[in-house]
């Protein structure tokens, strides 16, 4: 049964794109819609496949992207297929943001959730290599930091994967060793930078602080 909610939400009719990894274990992705939204979450209807609760997905509205965490799931039969209810996973951003009320798109962040290391919805090119492997993978992070990052990847690797990872930072290369740290099937992977000393994270947090657009509208100082 879907949970009580935490705050008013919007009724809209919204096409989103959701993907990740079926209840049976099948890596999916589709369209659907987004038909009740909050800062917070969302109801989706139109899914295909049955999800489990409790495991994270990817969504998309418009151009953003965000992951969520599926809290419950309903079938309500062949015309509206499944309905889903998704709640954002912590520090991301909402998607659909623009289509809520000015007071209700703004999402609070408690003095607990302001982390040293703040993330930028930043496109970072990396090279990926699975040291047991030894084959590299090119691939885009999407949320970056000084101290990580995490990756889209429809199969993702393993908890506590040891990586090697090699990216440019502005006119500087960095090759470094990082570990996966999260692993949400079928969406991606969080991974932290081990192999990279406190200095050099801290003049790359600098650098993204300093490149993003939005550090001095809405996100919060480093501390």
């Amino acid at each position: 049964m879907p949970e009580h909610q935490s705050e008013p939400r919007l009724s809209v009719d919204l096409p989103v794109r959701i993907w990740g990894m079926s209840a049976d274990g099948r890596p999916f992705s589709q369209h659907a819609r987004a038909q009740n939204i909050s800062s917070e979450g969302a109801l989706i209807s139109g899914v295909d496949n049955e999800l489990k609760v409790g495991d994270v997905v990817g969504v998309q509205c418009e151009e953003k992207k965000t992951r969520c965490t599926v809290i419950w799931v309903v079938n309500t039969g062949p015309v509206k297929k499944n309905q889903v209810g998704v709640k954002l996973v912590a520090n991301q951003e909402c998607p659909w943001k623009s289509y809520l009320p000015m007071e209700g798109a703004t999402v609070t962040i408690s003095g607990s959730n302001r982390r040293r290391w703040h993330r930028h919805k930043l496109s970072l090119p990396l090279e990926i290599r699975d040291e047991r492997i030894n084959s590299p993978m090119r691939i885009n992070a999407t949320d970056v930091s000084g101290n990580g990052c995490y990756v889209e990847n429809m199969l993702p690797f393993p908890l506590g994967t040891v990586l090697r990872l090699d990216f440019w930072l502005d006119s500087e290369r960095v090759n470094i060793t990082a570990v996966v740290r999260t692993c949400d099937p079928g969406v991606g992977n969080g991974i932290e930078f081990t192999g990279m000393h406190t200095e050099m994270k801290e003049r790359m947090q600098a650098y993204l602080d300093a490149i993003d657009p939005q550090m001095g509208v809405s996100a919060p100082k480093a501390q």
